[in-house]
């Protein structure tokens, strides 16, 4: 197999939680641990941490050592990629270089930016210049991660459906069945970032006539505009946890409550099912796919139907330890290890493309 030199960006990590930094440190570890005679560098204009784990192919590269180069995506990247001698930069961020100095591939995660301005009020760079990266072609090759995804990105950026792949992601495998947490009462378990487009507000108003039956658990990182929520009995804030922790909590749940309005994949909803929990989600297209009839998917927006499924949850059901094993069998389907060779797969072809 040719050795391959791949520089990824490591931005995405000075994020301290989120499916973006869990994508990028597990996909970083898993091409290095996959082949071990590939080198994979992660470079950023920002300070940020290695993967914990990481093998020895898995290094940082220097940020901005001058002025000049702080003009990061248009001159310190691309000198960078130079005097690393890179074969290929994987962009997981929806970037690239302005200057094709060596072949690159961009992660399009998903079209949240371009949807709804409200979800991402601060992503007026993307909208600019993720397109015009598309169509000069500074991004040889195109990422998403589900077909779903894939199909909206072909459409909207009218690009050849050859040049666009779909990428499963997979979950650590920490996720696996744990010990839950001690609790005096049962709960519902929501994960992810607080944002607008995760729909939490509608997901409070359904809980609510079963509180005393349930509590609800909101664990994850509460971005500046999400929604802000007074104290309420039941109603648990857990801000961030660490990952070490998050088995026992998807584990012990009566179910993952996952109403995302939009996603490109949504990996809690894999995480938890791994660690055989029961997921009731939304009918994304995305999730739809990752979840593969294993969770019981609904309107976003109808809180009715959302009462009524976390009711029959809570009354402990049969069906409902149907969906534990199903979740389980589902999981069982995705790994890092297939995403880090698929991924690979789109590195050598974005090379060969280069060179042809």
């Amino acid at each position: 197999m040719t050795r391959v030199r791949v520089v990824l960006d490591g931005t995405p990590l000075t994020l301290t939680s989120g499916g973006l930094p869990r994508y990028t440190a597990e996909l970083a570890r898993a091409l290095a641990t996959e082949c071990e005679t590939d080198e994979i560098l992660l470079a950023s204009d920002q300070p940020f941490p290695l993967p914990p784990d990481s093998p020895l192919n898995l290094r940082q590269l220097p940020g901005p050592r001058s002025w000049a180069e702080r003009r990061w995506w248009s001159w310190g990247l691309p000198r960078r990629l130079k005097q690393a001698r890179a074969d290929v930069f994987h962009g997981t961020n929806f970037a690239a270089p302005f200057w094709p100095v060596r072949p690159s591939v961009v992660t399009v995660l998903d079209l949240s930016p371009w949807l709804d301005p409200a979800w991402h009020q601060h992503a007026g760079s993307v909208r600019r210049r993720t397109p015009w990266l598309l169509r000069m072609g500074l991004a040889r090759c195109v990422v998403t991660l589900t077909e779903a995804v894939r199909r909206q990105v072909i459409e909207r950026f009218r690009l050849p459906a050859e040049r666009v792949r779909a990428v499963w992601l997979a979950a650590s495998p920490r996720f696996r069945p744990s010990p839950p947490p001690v609790r005096s009462r049962p709960y519902f378990l929501f994960v992810g970032t607080l944002e607008p487009r995760k729909n939490l507000p509608m997901l409070v108003e359904a809980w609510r006539p079963l509180r005393e039956q349930a509590d609800l658990v909101l664990i994850g990182r509460r971005r500046a505009d999400g929604p802000d929520f007074a104290s309420e009995p039941g109603l648990h804030l857990a801000g961030e946890v660490p990952d070490a922790e998050l088995p026992a909590w998807y584990s012990g749940a009566l179910a993952l409550v996952y109403p995302s309005l939009y996603e490109g994949f949504g990996l809690p909803v894999l995480e938890a099912m791994q660690c055989g929990a029961a997921v009731i989600t939304s009918r994304d297209p995305a999730i739809v796919e990752v979840a593969g009839g294993a969770a019981v998917c609904l309107d976003a927006r109808d809180g009715r139907a959302w009462s009524a499924a976390m009711q029959s949850c809570a009354a402990a059901d049969a069906c409902w330890r149907v969906r534990r094993e199903l979740s389980r069998r589902r999981a069982a389907l995705f790994s890092w290890a297939r995403t880090a060779r698929e991924t690979r797969q789109v590195y050598v072809d974005a090379i060969s493309g280069a060179n042809a």
